[in-house]
């Protein structure tokens, strides 16, 4: 059975950037999981992507070698276990706030007796290359399992889930934390209380010897998290490097049309 080397590079505290995908679109997915990304991550709680085009997604991501990432649209047994069962090899678990939650995430991504995944499935073998016997036995050690800090509730909390056994990295989403930090009045929180809610976490993260990450929008914004410490990154999307590219190209045409702010993608 092939290891995950995603989860051994962080285990040895080598960041890992990848990608985000939302566009659904196979040819896309099969061309970006050869440019050198180390995984890329199947978005199914903001995207329309069902769950038979996930299925396709994962088999053409770890056919090119790479890691192939479910984010699930919520920490449920019945989600977790259906995107294992179709071939990814690990999972990011959103709007993880409490100890309770994130033990029903690891349980839901482990056989027992670590936990109660149930029995059943073929794309997961498939797609680590081994028997089911083999996938059944191993699936413990190698899938990665990724949780979710989005609120002050979850920093919180931050050491006491960061410390739970199966917890294998921490992802911030910064729009979600900046939007659950808002004033009762619908404010968002100054650049300097978001950053140190931001380093809040990586603490915890350090403290606890937990990768932490986050979703960041640029090159740069990749080599200065990572020199502050921070390990799983996410450069954008599918979308995103699509749009980007393209702007760029009109900007340099000098081609004025503009058919609505693309910027929040």
């Amino acid at each position: 059975m092939k290891r995950n080397p995603v989860k051994q590079a962080l285990q040895a505290g080598q960041p890992q950037v990848g990608t985000w995908l939302s566009l659904g679109d196979l040819t896309a997915t099969r061309m970006l999981a050869r440019v050198g990304f180390p995984w890329l991550t199947v978005d199914l709680e903001h995207s329309p992507i069902d769950w038979s085009q996930a299925a396709m997604l994962f088999g053409a991501i770890a056919d090119a070698g790479c890691v192939a990432l479910a984010r699930v649209p919520e920490g449920r047994h019945d989600h977790i276990k259906r995107v294992l069962d179709a071939g990814a090899h690990g999972i990011i678990v959103p709007m993880v706030d409490t100890v309770e939650q994130a033990e029903a995430a690891i349980a839901a991504a482990k056989y027992p007796p670590q936990g109660n995944r149930s029995v059943g499935g073929a794309l997961h073998a498939l797609n680590f290359a081994a028997a089911a016997g083999d996938y059944y036995r191993h699936a413990n050690d190698e899938v990665l399992v990724i949780l979710q800090t989005e609120s002050p509730r979850g920093v919180e909390n931050a050491e006491a889930i960061y410390s739970l056994p199966g917890c294998d990295a921490i992802f911030v989403g910064p729009n979600d934390l900046t939007a659950q930090m808002r004033t009762p009045d619908g404010q968002d929180p100054s650049p300097e209380a978001f950053e140190a809610m931001l380093q809040r976490i990586l603490a915890a993260g350090k403290k606890t010897g937990t990768p932490v990450g986050l979703h960041v929008q640029t090159v740069d914004d990749v080599q200065r998290r990572t020199a502050e410490g921070w390990q799983f990154i996410a450069l954008g999307s599918d979308l995103r490097l699509m749009i980007a590219q393209a702007q760029a190209s009109v900007t340099a045409l000098n081609l004025t049309a503009n058919r609505g702010d693309l910027a929040r993608y």
